[in-house]
């Protein structure tokens, strides 16, 4: 009866995880990059060039091939394709063609939910 209850406790606590992973969205600093900080065309974390009119992102977690929703006054979808970025506080760097998307011009908070 007793490691019963636990396995309950454990599969709860285990599809909490997963919903919390999976489905909601998350407040995130984020900011532009590969535009005038002369990144366009350098090479990503995976190996393809910055794209600055392609809807693309860096995040330091999230597996390379991550399509997320990014929602500022505006929502876009996102390819995580590179890693970064590398400044304390931000949580996610937009290409350019995302940022304009969304009505971010620099520096933000937005709110980032996977797909």
């Amino acid at each position: 009866m007793k490691i019963s209850g636990s396995l309950d406790c454990i599969f709860v606590g285990m599809a909490l995880i997963l919903f919390w992973v999976v489905g909601t969205a998350h407040a995130e600093m984020a900011s532009v990059y590969g535009g005038r900080d002369g990144f366009c065309g350098s090479r990503t974390a995976n190996g393809e060039r910055v794209n600055c009119s392609a809807m693309t992102a860096a995040h330091r977690r999230l597996p390379f091939g991550t399509r997320v929703r990014v929602c500022h006054s505006g929502c876009v979808t996102v390819r995580i394709n590179d890693r970064g970025p590398f400044v304390r506080g931000r949580d996610i760097d937009l290409s350019p063609a995302a940022a304009r998307a969304i009505g971010l011009g620099g520096i933000g908070h937005v709110t980032v939910s996977r797909l």
